[in-house]
């Protein structure tokens, strides 16, 4: 098990990353109150644009109300097509009265920890 965490101000993001044979299974949370709040399915696949390169399908289920979907789909789709595997993701990153600028915080943290991720399966 690889386990990451990131801390920026009052946004803190831990990334946990499980390997099932070859598959990744992801779990993200953070904030004042972790939770289950998006699922993501991704599987790699060669590009539409160029088959020799490989991108990825990521199917997604939101829970009602939660809004954990952007970046649930960032890091599933981005782990998948550069480590070339089925990758699961479960995001649940709750922040009392969050600013828009926190939310571009969290966006910038997750970034940092899909590569760290990343670079650890390489």
């Amino acid at each position: 098990m690889q386990d990451f965490s990131l801390e920026n101000g009052r946004i803190k993001i831990n990334m946990k990353a499980i390997a099932i044979g070859e598959d990744l299974c992801v779990i993200i949370s953070g904030g004042d109150s972790p939770h289950i709040g998006c699922v993501t399915l991704s599987v790699p696949r060669p590009s539409l644009a160029d088959a020799r390169v490989v991108s990825a399908t990521t199917s997604l289920l939101n829970l009602v109300g939660h809004k954990d979907d952007e970046a649930a789909r960032y890091v599933s789709h981005a782990i998948s097509s550069r480590l070339n595997k089925n990758v699961v993701v479960t995001c649940g990153i709750h922040v009392d009265n969050i600013t828009s600028e926190e939310i571009k915080v969290i966006m910038d943290l997750l970034k940092q920890l899909t590569d760290m991720l990343i670079q650890k399966y390489i």
